[in-house]
């Protein structure tokens, strides 16, 4: 059984570990360790079998002299270099993710669409063993590459989450009773088509929380939660992080910061028949109907869509990722069965 809970893999390297190493000027290579693997670069060759057996933290030279700083991973690490089928939600937007939908220890979370995963590990480190994530995604392809990856940073496929691949609006009433689900994040072009199934999936007092791209995406979904008199007034936020440089009497921000990725909104399901007391504001110029005729495509709100080359490409390495996983997995209970 995998408990998603646990700490991440600590001792010595073993081979199908994923290993990120650290070289001249901090450029960054992320390898799965093979006893006959070889990291080639411009200065040189590193051999995988010189880290195996090594503990965590440890620095070993190639070829020509050049030393690397070995670690594994750290999640937030792991998803920004993971394969990626569809664009992934950045780390930074990850944590307010589960701190602003309260994702708890034994929760029942319903995700929507899984894309490449990243936030799916973030989500199952949250409900931990006892909860469990149900997760969907339209395209097969994403959740392939999403599945191979949660399996590589875990070990195995956890046993707390389940991917459907079909549209949410007709899988979820089939996949949950109703009023049985305790919090949905929906990262999707038209968060507003779902709300209607999330209302009737949703506990009273159950969160829902939408990943949005835009500034028309939020205020459409925004006055859509507002219309249905189904929730709390919606809380709309986003996350700018900036980094500083700190050396010495050299202290300054840095010249570049991981600005705008996306907003978070927010809103809570009322009890059935309850009436939210009204909230005074000033009338809006404009509203978004059902009859608009904007198409809402990845294009349209520009998101860059991968190729299905580009995107078979990305499937094969997760797949080899999670193989050298798995074997990694039988060799840490191989040595935990001889102890």
């Amino acid at each position: 059984m995998t408990t998603t809970s646990a700490p991440r893999p600590s001792g010595p390297f073993r081979e199908g570990d994923r290993v990120q190493l650290t070289g001249p000027k901090g450029r960054l290579h992320t390898v799965t360790l093979r006893e006959d693997g070889e990291l080639h670069t411009h200065h040189g060759v590193l051999r995988h079998r010189d880290l195996i057996g090594l503990p965590d933290g440890s620095v070993v030279a190639n070829s020509s002299g050049h030393e690397y700083l070995a670690l594994r991973p750290l999640l937030r690490d792991f998803a920004m270099s993971m394969p990626r089928g569809a664009a992934i939600v950045y780390p930074k937007d990850a944590a307010q993710i589960v701190m602003q939908a309260d994702i708890f220890p034994g929760a029942t979370v319903v995700e929507a669409g899984v894309g490449s995963g990243a936030l799916s590990l973030s989500l199952l480190r949250a409900v931990g063993s006892t909860g469990r994530l149900l997760s969907f995604e339209r395209r097969e392809d994403f959740a392939e590459v999403a599945q191979a990856n949660v399996e590589t940073f875990f070990g195995e496929r956890p046993d707390s989450w389940r991917v459907v691949v079909g549209d949410l609006v007709a899988a979820l009433p089939v996949e949950v009773e109703p009023g049985t689900v305790d919090r949905v994040v929906l990262d999707m072009l038209a968060p507003w088509e779902c709300i209607e199934a999330v209302a009737e999936a949703l506990t009273p007092g159950g969160v829902v929380l939408c990943y949005i791209a835009t500034a028309t995406q939020l205020s459409r979904v925004a006055e859509f939660i507002r219309g249905t008199g189904l929730f709390t007034d919606p809380e709309a936020s986003e996350t700018m992080v900036r980094g500083w440089h700190v050396e010495g009497l050299a202290v300054r921000p840095d010249h570049r910061m991981v600005a705008h990725t996306g907003f978070l909104l927010t809103a809570r399901r009322l009890a059935p028949g309850a009436v939210a007391p009204s909230v005074k504001r000033r009338a809006s110029k404009s509203s978004y109907s059902d009859e608009d005729v904007e198409l809402w495509t990845p294009g349209a709100v520009g998101d860059r869509e991968i190729t299905d080359k580009n995107l078979r490409k990305r499937a094969r390495e997760a797949g080899k990722a999670a193989e050298g996983a798995r074997l990694a997995a039988a060799s840490r209970e191989s040595e935990h069965t001889t102890e």
